[in-house]
Order: C-alpha cells, then structure tokens, then sequence
C-alpha cells in the first residue's frame, strides 16, 4: 500500500528554527506519518533528530535527497559525500535516493544531458550494491526536446537503472498530461509527489499598470498567474492521479508546495491533508 506523506523542502524554516524532531512532531499532529527529506542539512543533528522521529514518532523517511554535484539546494552531493548518503540511508531507514534536478550547466546541450545520464546511472548502479535505489526528480525543463525527444525521455533511456520521480504539477507545467506520464513510466515510478496546478487570478495592480499605460507590466503579471497550490485547490485532478500513481507501483506520494502566498506550513499542509481525505484517500495517510 502506497502512503501519503510531506515533502520536507516545506518544512526547512520550522526545522532552521525548532528542529527536525519537534518540526516532525507538528507534521504527524496533522496526521501525516512520512517524508521525504530534501533541503535539509543532513549535519549530525539534524539526523540524529530524523532518526528520532522514526523511532519515537513512528515516521517513515520516504527517501533521502541528493545532488549529483553540489549545488544551490543544500543537499549532500553523490560525488562527493556517497558514503555519508549510504551510512545516512541506512540509519533512518530509507531505501531511496532522490535527485532533485541536473544540474544547470547539463541543461545546455543533449550531450550534457548525456553525460549527466551516464554519470548518475553509474552511481544507480553503486548504490543498488548497497541495496539502495536512486530516482530522478522532474521539472518542467524535461520537456524542452532534443531531436524531437522529450529531455525526460532521453533520461529514462540513458540512464536505466536510475528510477523516476514525477512530480504533477511540473509535468502539467510542462505541457504533458501527468496521468499519462504515469502510466507510460508505470513500475518505474516508486515516488510521485502530489503538488496542484492553480490559476491565480489578476491582482489589481496588473489593472493599475494596464491604466497606466505600461502594458508590459500588465502582460508580465498575466503570463505569472500560473501557482503552486495546496492539493485539491487547483486544477489537476487527484481522483484520478492519485489511483493511477498506485496502479504504477508508486510507494510514497509526497505533498509538496513551493510557494505558499501568505499561507504558513502548517495551514497548507493542514488543507492538503483535508482535501486528501475529501477525496477518500485516508486509508493512503
């Protein structure tokens, strides 16, 4: 059985300010009862508290995150920290390794690309000695094409041992329907994260500037209404996205939401996991 749980890119301030344990406390107060650990600092503390989340709060760590290389995101990197990510692994638990994007400068060409891929499923393949799976994380970038192929495509392809990580309202950004990409990659997929695709509206000063006379503003405002959203107040749809993403063979289905607009953590969260079970996915938390 599949189960629903946060993606802790959301939780990063709470853990900066209280700590991961009392952060993961607030989360499992809502009802969630697994992460998925990404951006946050993976210092001696900061595990020491995962671990005992897990062991005093029953949490489950979905996967732990990863660069190939260092980058902006604060996470440990495959070529240069792989031993700590193992011993990390083995301490809380975890049996995947997720990583979030390439890197920028792999973006530029298909033979970046290509070398990106023949790197990190080299390291799929050392980590599957250990007994850990490694997963790739998609954006919207995935969808720009080489020779008339999808960037995500290409990836899936060259790199066969690494497994995929769809995130919806990225593939909806992307121009593609998710539940169809679920399907096409299903029994490759073991995470799926649960992010909605909201049309904000028009704020007012959009028209202010329009009856100023400076279009450009008004046309930069009305290409930008596109927001992440709490799950179920957006437009995907979940009643379907959610059973296809089992179907497929996901394990863990993370709530994510990188923007809040105004909103705390804990109010999104709190909506997503109502929503959730509005829709009759309880027996999924």
């Amino acid at each position: 059985m599949a189960l629903i749980g946060v993606q802790a890119m959301m939780l990063k301030d709470s853990v900066q300010e209280i700590g991961a344990f009392e952060t993961l406390r607030k989360v499992k107060e809502i009802g969630y009862r697994a992460v998925e650990v990404s951006q946050i600092p993976m210092t001696p503390d900061n595990v020491a508290e995962l671990e005992r989340a897990r062991l005093e709060l029953g949490f489950d760590v979905a996967a732990l995150s990863a660069g190939l290389t260092p980058g902006p995101g604060g996470n440990d990197a495959l070529e240069s920290d792989l031993d700590k990510i193992i011993a990390d692994c083995r301490r809380l638990d975890a049996g995947m390794v997720r990583i979030g994007m390439l890197p920028f400068e792999a973006m530029t060409s298909l033979e970046a690309v290509l070398d990106f891929c023949d790197r990190t499923d080299a390291f799929a393949r050392r980590l599957a000695d250990e007994g850990i799976r490694l997963y790739y994380h998609n954006h919207h970038v995935e969808f720009a094409k080489f020779d008339g192929r999808y960037m995500l495509d290409v990836i899936a392809d060259r790199a066969p041992h690494v497994g995929l990580e769809l995130d919806v309202h990225w593939l909806q950004r992307g121009g593609v329907n998710p539940v169809a990409v679920i399907e096409q990659y299903a029994g490759r997929v073991r995470m799926v994260h649960l992010k909605d695709y909201r049309i904000g509206k028009l704020p007012d000063t959009a028209f202010a500037s329009l009856a100023a006379g400076d279009v450009a503003q008004f046309f930069a405002a009305f290409n930008g209404v596109v927001q992440f959203a709490e799950v179920g107040e957006g437009n995907l749809d979940f009643a379907t996205i959610i059973p296809v993403s089992v179907q497929a063979g996901a394990e863990y289905l993370l709530v994510e939401q990188d923007e809040l607009y105004g909103r705390t953590v804990w109010e999104a969260l709190q909506t997503s996991y109502d929503n959730l079970v509005e829709l009759g996915f309880s027996r999924l938390l």
